[in-house]
C-alpha cells in the first residue's frame, strides 16, 4: 500500500509541472498582430509545445514543421521487438493536431537564418517567425563506431529513432535467425536518448527468445561501466532470463572498437564477438537542423536557459526535447513533454512583454522488463545558475525487492502514461 501510494504522488508530480505551466501562461497576449511561432520537430516535446501554446492564445500564429507525416513513438517500442506491441500501438498522425488550429507543415527544415528569423523547408518555403522552437531529436553520429554507416545500418539496425523500418527490420531479423544464434546490442556512452532504453531493449529480445529460441544468447557491448537502474535489470534477468544475457562493461571489454557487418563480428579492445542479430546504437548529438540553426555547442547538444530554454547561443530560437542540454534533466519522452509546455509558457509570456517565472520539473522514466513487470526511477528538478539540477534526494528508483504485484502495476503505470500522454498531445 506504501509503494502504491508512492506511485500516486509520481504521477502528482508529473502533474504538478504541467499544472505549474499553465500557471506561468499570461491572460492574454499583447493587442497586435498575432506573433507567429514556428516548432520544428513533432514528436513529444515538439507537438506538447505546440498544443501547450494554442492553449495560450487562440490567435497565436502557430506552424509545426515535421518531416515525416506518421509519428513513431519510441516509449515502450521495444514492446515491438519483444512482440507485445504492435507497430501501430507506436504510432500517430497529426490531423488532429491541424484540428486545433496549428497549422501542420509535412516538410524538412532545411536551412535556418537567424537574423532574418525564417525557416527554409524542402518544400522550397519559407515560414518567418518571430520565435522558433527546435524539437529535431538526436542524429546518430555513424562514425562513432569503425565500419558502422547508414548503409551499415540496413544490416546492422539501430532502431533508435523515428524511423519505423527500422524497428520493423530489427524484429525480422531476430524472428528468423537460428536457434541458437547470438544477439549483440551495442550500448552508447551517456549523454544518449533514453538512457534504459538498451537494457530494456534486451529485456524484451530476451522475452521473445526464451519462448521461441530458448537457446539464444544476448551480448550487451557497453560503452559505460554503469548504467540507470543496473541493480534492478540485473536481478530480473537473472530471475526470469537466467544465463541468456551477458552484460559486458566497459572495464570488462564491452567498448566496441569496430564492426564488420559483412563477416557479422564485432571487435572490442579485447574480444571479437561473432553475431546472428546486431543491434548497434551509436553515439549521438542533437538533431541536423539544430546545427544548422547554429544552437549547438562542442558537446554536440543544444545549452538552453532552464527557465525559458532558448539558446544560450542564438537569441529567439528555444531548444527542447532530446537535444537541449537542460543540466541534469533526463533525455526522455517525459522530459521532453514537461519541457515543450514550460517552454510554451515561457514564449507567451516573453511575447507578452513578460518575465518568464521558473518552475521545478519532474521526470520519470519506466521500462518494461516482462509483460506485467516493469521497474521505474524518478526524480525532482529545479533551475539552479541557469540549468535544471537535482533536488538532493528526489532521486528513486522501484524497491530491488518489491513483490510481483508491485511491478505488474508498474507495468499498469507505465501503459496508462503512455496512453494518456500521447491522446493529449495527438489525439
Amino acid at each position: 500500500m506504501a509503494r502504491q501510494r508512492a506511485t500516486r504522488r509520481q504521477i502528482l508530480r508529473g502533474a504538478a509541472s504541467a499544472a505549474a505551466a499553465a500557471g506561468l501562461w499570461p491572460w492574454a497576449l499583447r493587442a497586435q498582430a498575432a506573433p507567429r511561432v514556428v516548432i520544428v520537430g513533432g514528436g513529444f516535446a515538439g507537438a506538447a509545445c505546440a498544443r501547450a501554446l494554442r492553449s495560450a492564445d487562440a490567435k497565436l500564429a502557430i506552424t509545426l514543421v515535421e518531416a515525416r507525416p506518421t509519428y513513431t513513438a519510441p516509449p515502450l517500442s521495444n514492446g515491438v521487438l519483444g512482440g507485445i506491441r504492435d507497430m501501430a500501438q507506436q504510432q500517430f498522425g497529426y490531423d488532429k493536431i491541424a484540428a486545433a488550429g496549428i497549422k501542420v507543415a509535412i516538410a524538412t527544415a532545411t536551412a535556418i537564418d537567424a537574423q532574418a528569423r525564417n525557416v527554409t523547408l524542402s518544400t522550397g518555403d519559407t515560414l518567418a517567425y518571430d520565435r522558433l522552437v527546435l524539437a529535431p531529436g538526436i542524429e546518430l553520429r555513424f562514425d562513432g563506431i569503425k565500419g558502422y554507416s547508414e548503409p551499415a545500418a540496413q544490416q546492422a539496425p539501430h532502431a533508435w529513432t523515428t524511423d519505423a523500418a527500422q524497428y520493423e527490420l530489427l524484429r525480422r531479423q531476430i524472428t528468423e535467425m537460428a536457434d541458437d544464434g547470438v544477439v549483440a546490442i551495442v550500448a552508447p556512452a551517456n549523454p544518449s536518448r533514453c538512457p534504459p532504453g538498451p537494457y530494456e531493449r534486451a529485456s524484451m529480445i530476451a522475452h521473445y527468445l526464451k519462448t521461441h529460441k530458448p537457446k539464444a544468447k544476448i551480448v550487451i557491448l557497453d560503452a559505460k561501466d554503469n548504467f540507470t537502474m543496473q541493480p534492478l535489470f540485473l536481478d530480473a534477468w537473472q530471475k526470469l532470463y537466467p544465463d541468456m544475457i551477458a552484460w559486458k562493461s566497459l572495464s570488462n571489454g564491452g567498448n566496441v572498437a569496430s564492426i564488420d557487418v559483412a563477416k557479422k563480428s564485432i571487435e572490442t579492445d579485447f574480444d571479437t564477438y561473432e553475431y546472428a542479430v546486431a543491434n548497434v546504437i551509436p553515439p549521438q548529438k542533437a538533431g541536423r537542423i539544430a546545427g544548422l540553426a547554429g544552437v549547438v555547442d562542442r558537446t554536440g547538444w543544444c545549452p538552453v536557459d532552464a527557465v525559458t530554454f532558448e539558446s544560450q547561443m542564438q537569441k529567439n530560437i528555444h531548444v527542447v526535447g532530446d537535444a537541449a542540454f537542460a543540466g541534469s534533466m533526463p533525455k526522455s519522452a517525459f522530459s521532453g513533454l514537461i519541457e515543450g509546455r514550460l517552454c510554451a509558457a515561457a514564449i507567451a509570456r516573453l511575447l507578452a512583454g513578460k518575465t518568464p517565472d521558473t518552475a521545478p520539473m519532474s521526470s520519470n522514466c519506466y521500462s518494461v522488463v516482462a509483460p506485467g513487470y516493469a521497474i521505474s526511477i524518478t526524480g525532482e528538478f529545479h533551475p539552479v545558475n541557469g540549468e535544471y539540477s537535482e533536488v538532493d534526494n528526489s532521486i528513486h528508483s522501484s524497491p530491488l525487492d518489491a513483490p510481483p504485484t508491485l511491478r505488474a502495476e508498474e507495468a499498469k503505470n507505465a501503459d496508462a502514461w503512455f496512453r494518456t500522454a500521447t491522446s493529449e498531445i495527438f489525439g
